[in-house]
């Protein structure tokens, strides 16, 4: 069955627990859904509301979709914290020191996310 895309904008949750579950329920059909993909599924066509698309660019349409939201609770969230508000990245005022201590490093490969989990784990 096709989703209910106009019940998705009620807000139905009683609590927040109940919300992530949620949240992670969608993550888990997402990356489910990946690893379940073979090399040759890649270039077969998927239809988006009867709109072909390559797998890669179904997958690429919806990551973008993702980032998009994501931004948005990210600025909901600014706007509700304000002064208190915790930087995901570079805090303001840092960008040079933060640069000049990036650029002082050998060039190197890892995955960008590598730094600030091992930070996490700190």
């Amino acid at each position: 069955e096709w989703r209910k895309r106009d019940e998705e904008f009620e807000n139905n949750f009683t609590s927040k627990n109940e919300l992530l579950e949620k949240w992670n329920e969608g993550w888990q059909c997402l990356l489910s859904t990946l690893k379940n993909l073979s090399e040759n599924d890649l270039d077969k066509t998927v239809y988006i509301r009867n709109q072909g698309h390559l797998v890669t660019d179904a997958i690429n349409r919806q990551l973008a979709h993702y980032a998009s939201h994501i931004g948005q609770i990210i600025f909901i969230g600014k706007m509700i914290k304000n002064n208190e508000w915790q930087t995901l990245s570079i805090p303001k005022g840092s960008s040079a020191k933060f640069n000049q201590e990036k650029f002082a490093q050998p060039k190197h490969n890892e995955h960008f996310t590598d730094e600030t989990l091992q930070k996490n784990k700190s």
